[in-house]
Formats: C-alpha cells, structure tokens, sequence
C-alpha cells in the first residue's frame, strides 16, 4: 500500500477522527492489533502533526463498519492508493444513499457502494 496521507491534504477539518489509542479502546483490541489491521489494509488511518488518527467514521461502536474491510481490497486492486481511497469514501454524491460512499457503508449500502467501486475499477 502507499504512504499514509497527511489528514489536512486529505479530510476536511469537518471530519471527526480518533487516536490509535481511541481505536483500540473502541475495538477492545490493543494498539498492535489496531496497526495490524492498518497494514493489513482492514483500516485507514492519516497522519496529523505526526500521529496516526482513524476516521471515526470507520467505526461502528465496537468493530469496523461492516463491508468496510472488502470495499478497502476492491480499491486497493483497483490500484486506489490511501489518498484516493479516502477522498473516495468522503466524495459527495448525491444518487448515494448517505451521500458519502463512507455514509452509505455506515448505513447498510454496501452493496451499492461497492457496485459504484466496481465500476470504477473497469
């Protein structure tokens, strides 16, 4: 995968995000295993002032938004790096449920998101 983004060049100020400390606390896991998932591409993370934060978005209560691991491999072979993915999730477009991919995901639309991933992949 690429580099992680620098979260101003990526996310709005508007966008909540957490600490791998707040991650691991949500997810009942420690940090090592909130990183694992960040290098096994299950997460997405952006670096602010040199820390890595989560969108909080990615999170539902105590786990990972559901679908949010297999939409994250279908950019990723999609040749998508982390900056594209992010300002993917985080597009507005209007004919999404949500209007957000991301908002669409968290409101059980997946499939429909993936669909759009798929589309434009090919």
């Amino acid at each position: 995968m690429s580099a992680i983004p620098v979260a101003d060049d990526v996310l709005g100020p508007d966008v909540a995000v957490l600490s791998l400390a707040k991650v691991s606390e949500a997810l009942g896991q420690s940090v090592n295993k909130v990183r694992q998932l960040l290098r096994d591409g299950q997460l997405l993370a952006v670096r602010r002032d040199g820390d890595l934060f989560v969108p909080a978005d990615f999170l539902a209560g105590s786990t990972p938004v559901k679908g949010l691991a297999g939409l994250l491999t279908l950019l990723q072979d999609a040749g998508f790096s982390r900056t594209e993915m992010l300002r993917w999730l985080y597009s507005a477009d209007e004919s999404l449920p949500g209007t957000t991919p991301i908002n669409a995901l968290r409101t059980n639309h997946g499939t429909e998101v993936k669909r759009r991933a798929q589309a434009m992949a090919f």
